[in-house]
């Protein structure tokens, strides 16, 4: 039976929604929420204001350390990189207090030093590195990145455009187009003449501005290239010295090996900067001296293999160089050196190299001849043409002498093709001037005039021809060709080391007789030497002349070097007179030239043996060209001189050559 008084009750209204702390129930009637997740509520990590603040505080403590530290750290890093980098060199507190080796530690700091301000002069510029680390301790690697200050690179080139001259030649072609066609009219020849002056303006100017904004820009670069060049001849040379110092040894031994071992020096250290490494403390250790020469006599035998010809030559020649260098001791000395002399003064490039730079010399010279040869056609449109020109003509061995010296030794001619041109444009001087001349001619021309007959009354037009005098421009194109020689080119360019390089070179050709048989310089330093002269007792037993004689004579067969004037460069003839005089203690001349001896000296008309002679025109130069000493008559009667000649030796006075161009004698009051 139903149960009619029980009361009736609705069901609560429940809902479910997601939360943080899981799902939930809510019953919606009650409000009672209950769990109905298995997920943990989540605790609450809020914290009261004062510990968040505290936080915050310590947060930016920690950061402005780590900011602090990280700066202090670059500082750190770049003042041992300003220390240690590849041009410093690092001294031991013994090394700056030895007193032999202070000055060259003192001078190689202060280079440095001036690189590193050059250096810091340089534009600088931030890039962003990547930088990977490894945390062992988690066992994953980081990736971070930083910042890196670096030099800006050179927004320009240090060097001539190559491409400049082709373009300037190009324009000139244009505008010799224009000349041919220009004369016929004169509107086009007026229009032409005011392009050319705008384009001489306006170019000048544009060149102007842009060569001045280019050169302030390099010059940081410039003045850090020329403080980074001074810094490596300044350690360059306090290795050598500190070389000397720990082997006594060497500072005795002759000139020519003291170069050697100095420009070996040099090479070994030029190796490391280019590396990227400084110079280490051992590198005069003997197991690299002894690897060196091992090298070395490897070397020697490769190439003595290759032309054993030319090289029974040599040991007569290496010993004759070293007693002129300073003598020897004992025999085994002669043996000991002689593998170094033939290196040291011998072409050590290879074959195909040296004959490529000489062909390729010979090329642009051909080319420059067959400008000459054509001067019309690459300058068009004048009315005449005036050509002046000296010979076009170089010795190889000059040349192979110059690129072996210039490049210590050896090279390839892909490395020397930038010297060739290098010598090419001092060698020649090209002067091309454009000439205008007012000018007048005759010209014949036809009239028409009106005639009346006085019978008739009727009158008539009839032509008459009448000359007129027209002044018109005459275009003359002058064109001069300069010569200066290439034998004269080496003491402009080179230092005094490089230029005994060259010295060495030219007194043996290299020991390559072989390569140019054709070459003048055979004849004078191989198969016909300078005959031996022995000047008369008689003459020697003036104290004064016989101690300008024993000076004179220690240089006897060295080369004529243009500019040379003492032992390691060689001399010239100016050059070799003053050093005598000079150094035989008769008078201190100082460094004259040719005519300066003159200058000081007294004319006499009657020579004695001591005495200067002077002549003239035996290059093209005003004034005294050329200086010897007077040195007496031979058994014959013929009267001598020795002079530096091509190379220093005794010549007769009365061949028709020396009588074509003597001057005078001069006498100086000797002390």
């Amino acid at each position: 039976m139903r149960n009619i008084g029980k009361e009736m009750k609705a069901p609560d209204k429940v809902t479910q929604k997601m939360t943080r702390s899981g799902t939930v129930s809510e019953n919606l009637t009650t409000g009672e929420i209950s769990s109905i997740s298995e997920r943990q509520p989540e605790e609450s990590f809020s914290e009261e204001p004062t510990a968040a603040a505290e936080k915050t505080v310590q947060r930016i403590e920690t950061e402005l350390t780590r900011h602090s530290s990280k700066k202090a750290a670059k500082k750190a890093q770049r003042e041992v990189r300003s220390k240690t980098h590849a041009s410093r060199l690092q001294f031991t507190p013994e090394e700056r207090a030895d007193p032999a080796l202070e000055k060259y530690i003192r001078k190689s700091d202060q280079k440095a030093d001036k690189l590193d301000a050059a250096r810091a002069v340089i534009p600088k510029k931030t890039k962003i590195v990547r930088e990977r680390t490894f945390d062992e301790a988690a066992g994953k690697g980081k990736t971070r990145l930083r910042f890196e200050e670096t030099d800006k690179k050179p927004n320009g080139k240090l060097r001539h455009n190559p491409l400049s001259r082709p373009a300037k030649e190009a324009l000139n072609t244009v505008h010799g187009e224009i000349y041919a066609v220009e004369k016929e009219n004169v509107g086009v020849e007026s229009g032409h003449k005011v392009e050319l002056a705008g384009e001489f303006i306006g170019g000048k100017s544009v060149r102007a501005a842009r060569s001045g904004i280019r050169h302030h820009k390099l010059k940081p670069y410039r003045a850090a290239a020329k403080a980074e060049g001074k810094a490596f001849r300044a350690n360059a040379d306090y290795l050598y010295q500190k070389a000397v110092h720990e082997n006594p040894a060497l500072a005795q031994s002759n000139p020519l090996s003291r170069f050697m071992q100095k420009q070996r020096i040099k090479r070994q250290y030029a190796k490391n900067l280019k590396k990227g490494k400084t110079v280490k403390k051992t590198a005069e250790k003997t197991a690299k001296a002894a690897k060196k020469t091992a090298e070395e006599i490897k070397r020697t035998a490769s190439f003595v293999a290759r032309h054993w010809k030319g090289c029974l030559l040599i040991v007569g020649i290496a010993f004759v160089l070293y007693m002129l260098f300073g003598g020897i001791s004992s025999c085994s000395m002669v043996g000991g050196n002689s593998s170094s002399a033939v290196i040291a003064s011998s072409y050590l490039s290879e074959d195909a190299d040296m004959l490529g730079a000489e062909a390729a010399y010979a090329a642009m010279e051909a080319e420059l001849q067959e400008k000459l040869d054509n001067i019309e056609s690459h300058y068009p449109g004048y009315d005449e043409y005036r050509v002046t020109a000296d010979e076009i003509e170089h010795d190889p061995y000059v040349l192979l002498s110059i690129l072996s010296a210039w490049h210590e030794g050896v090279f390839t001619l892909s490395e020397a093709q930038s010297t060739l041109e290098m010598l090419f444009d001092k060698q020649y001087i090209l002067t091309v001037t454009e000439e205008v001349e007012a000018r007048y001619r005759t010209e014949t021309r036809t009239g028409t005039r009106t005639y009346t007959d006085p019978e008739t009354g009727e009158s008539y037009t009839e032509e008459y021809e009448y000359e007129v005098t027209v002044a018109y421009n005459y275009y003359i194109l002058n064109v001069d060709l300069e010569n200066f020689n290439l034998s004269h080119v080496p003491v402009y360019i080179m230092g005094e080391d490089t230029l005994s390089m060259y010295a060495v070179y030219m007194s043996t050709l290299g020991n390559r007789p072989d390569l140019f048989p054709a070459s003048g310089y055979i004849g004078k330093y191989i198969t016909n030497p300078p005959a031996e002269y022995k000047v008369p007792a008689a003459y020697l037993e003036d104290e004064q002349f016989a101690r300008l004689i024993n000076e004179a004579e220690k240089y006897l067969n060295y080369p004529y070097v243009w500019g040379g004037s003492n032992p390691n460069t060689s001399f010239d003839c100016s050059g070799f007179v003053s050093f005598v005089l000079t150094n035989s203690g008769l008078y201190n001349t100082g460094r004259l030239g040719a005519q300066g001896l003159y200058n000081i000296s007294t004319r006499v008309s009657t020579p004695r043996p001591g005495d200067m002679v002077f002549f003239t025109g035996t290059y093209d130069t005003p004034g005294v060209s050329h200086v010897g000493f007077y040195v007496g008559e031979d058994e014959s009667g013929n009267p001598m001189f020795l002079h530096c000649g091509d190379p220093i030796q005794y010549a007769k006075l009365n061949t028709s050559y020396w009588q074509s161009h003597f001057y005078a004698y001069g006498r100086l009051n000797y002390n």
